[in-house]
């Protein structure tokens, strides 16, 4: 049935994109100062977001690489159906600096991107909320902590030295159920295929990141399985930097070290892993409000175009912006 559901809601995203490019662009650009009013008007935790995504401070100009609005590219993807939702706001001639797909490093000019190295160096890379029916699938979870299944479990792709460092540690452990269900993994770590319904059955579940973030972060947040994993070293619109090791996961060294005791400890104490885990729930929570997010999103762009010195800004909403 869950599956079910998510194809329906993939059917449904697609549709709902589609006739949102067919319709009148002028409608949409229509409502940019009303929209913009309402997200002035929503308050403190709107504006940390805004400019924790658009770090942005000093006026640029738009690279070479820049497009027009109006000709985004690879129509046919999330990505940009997930941009072109918040730029078809903006006059279709004001140029956009973006990268599709994943980021491992941080742009040497201002631009739109989904991830971006974590630290203080990382402006230019502007983040907005794409591919996002993938990365913000967060499903909720009826099955309590103490129901679970007492052990670890992971899967995924053996695409980077940590993933298989974690698997060979794994593969000697009990308690663990870890391995690639990829055809490419070797034979003594290949296991099947298991379901988000399926994995958050166990109790432990081990987040890793991939070529950038670790998908599956979000919805073992949102699930009441405890989420474990090395501090991570990407970020996206969700924000991992804010995500707090012993208050939203149970941090792992990155030889995987301390695993086995950081399970043992939680069987002998699973009132604090439920704390974690109702953290994790709360933290999730904050990306559901639909209204918020939209006038986030709206107002990260209009920072990035007023900074770029193509639209002069609203008086009000630049205060706004600036605290």
């Amino acid at each position: 049935m869950a599956t079910l559901s998510r194809t329906a809601s993939k059917l449904f995203y697609y549709a709902r994109n589609f006739a949102r490019d067919r319709a009148p662009q002028s409608l949409f650009r229509d409502r940019l100062a009303g929209r913009l009013e309402q997200a002035r008007l929503s308050g403190k935790t709107v504006r940390e977001r805004l400019n924790y995504y658009n770090k942005l401070q000093q006026p640029f100009a738009p690279s070479p690489d820049a497009v027009p609005v109006g000709e985004l590219q690879n129509s046919s993807s999330m990505y940009y159906y997930d941009l072109k939702e918040f730029a078809r706001y903006f006059d279709p001639g004001l140029l956009i600096d973006y990268k599709f797909g994943d980021v491992v490093d941080v742009p040497e000019v201002p631009r739109i991107v989904k991830d971006r190295p974590i630290g203080d160096d990382n402006a230019n890379g502007v983040l907005m909320k794409l591919n996002k029916f993938r990365h913000f699938y967060m499903p909720p979870d009826s099955v309590p902590f103490a129901a679970k299944r007492p052990m670890v479990v992971w899967r995924g792709h053996l695409n980077n030295p940590l993933r298989t460092r974690f698997v060979e540690k794994a593969a000697g452990l009990p308690i663990c159920d870890a391995g690639s269900h990829k055809a490419d993994a070797p034979d003594g770590y290949r296991k099947p295929f298991l379901n988000i319904e399926q994995q958050r059955r166990y109790r432990y579940i081990v987040s890793l990141e991939g070529n950038d973030v670790a998908t599956n972060l979000k919805w073992i947040m949102s699930s009441n399985s405890l989420c474990l994993m090395p501090e991570p070293t990407y970020e996206t619109w969700f924000a991992e930097s804010k995500v707090e090791p012993n208050v939203h996961y149970v941090p792992l060294e990155p030889d995987f070290s301390d695993l086995v005791d950081k399970v043992a400890y939680f069987e002998k104490h699973p009132d604090e892993a439920e704390r974690i885990t109702a953290a994790a729930n709360a933290y999730c929570r904050e990306f559901h409000n639909e209204p918020v997010e939209q006038a986030i999103s709206l107002l990260v762009l209009y920072k990035y175009f007023a900074l770029s010195g193509q639209i002069k800004p609203d008086t009000e909403v630049w205060r706004f912006i600036a605290g």
